[in-house]
């Protein structure tokens, strides 16, 4: 039971800390980059991996919230984070510090992102099951 709600908190606590570091920079992409001089394209690409980073939050706490202890949930979580320290991260890096190697990261992360999804589709059709 102990272990279950050290899953579920951790699950929490990242998903209020990519909650609240989307919401600083989706607020800064907002008002502080615009005005840098960014170009357009850059700065659609940053909003975009802000959207991302809070999807897979909200995902997160989901995942938090359901008290479901099983190891698919449990790779759904880790692909979800993976996702967005990948995808969203190396967009960040393009965006602000202008590193463009940081770029083949990005496809990375967004397949991390399809993964974790892929691995809810599996937990659910495998719910009423064996608790895997």
């Amino acid at each position: 039971m102990q272990i279950q709600r050290d899953v579920q908190r951790h699950w929490l606590v990242l998903a209020g800390l990519f909650g609240l570091t989307a919401t600083l920079l989706g607020a800064y992409g907002a008002h502080g980059l615009a005005a840098s001089g960014i170009t357009p394209s850059l700065l659609a690409a940053f909003n975009t991996a802000v959207q991302y980073q809070f999807f897979h939050a909200l995902a997160l706490l989901v995942l938090g919230w359901c008290g479901v202890r099983s190891k698919v949930l449990t790779f759904a979580g880790f692909a979800f984070v993976l996702g967005i320290l990948g995808f969203s991260g190396s967009i960040y890096a393009m965006a602000l510090l202008g590193s463009k190697g940081l770029g083949l990261i990005t496809p990375a992360g967004g397949l991390c992102f399809m993964l974790g999804w892929a691995a809810l589709i599996w937990a659910g059709c495998r719910l009423g099951g064996k608790n895997e």
